[in-house]
């Protein structure tokens, strides 16, 4: 349980819960097209005030440990991973091989930043 904690894992940790909500709060709503457009704005604001509660002090303690490129990097990854479940779980689109492709791409990008 200490080593989820430690400046290392708890931000990454709370990265991945805040970009679970960041990713309702932008895509949720195109199950619901038939809602008014103010609507969805209100209701994805609600959703998205829970999640800067988890970003800000995952980049805050994070920032001890990584880089801020470094940290939005891990942001970037992090949130290329729960759309890609979102999308196929939730809106039920398929995950192609270009978009395999494309996130490793990313992905590749992102070890650069983080090579020694």
């Amino acid at each position: 349980m200490a080593a989820l904690l430690s400046p290392k894992i708890l931000p990454i940790l709370l990265l991945v819960a805040s970009n679970v909500f960041m990713t309702f709060a932008w895509y949720g709503h195109l199950k619901f097209k038939t809602s008014a457009l103010w609507v969805v704005v209100l209701a994805s604001w609600g959703i998205a005030f829970f999640e800067y509660w988890l970003a800000v002090p995952a980049n805050r303690l994070g920032h001890q440990v990584y880089s801020a490129a470094e940290l939005k990097t891990i942001q970037e990854v992090v949130t290329l991973t729960v759309f890609a479940v979102f999308s196929v779980l939730y809106l039920k689109e398929s995950f192609t091989l270009n978009h395999l492709i494309g996130f490793a791409m990313i992905a590749g990008g992102a070890a650069v930043i983080f090579r020694a």
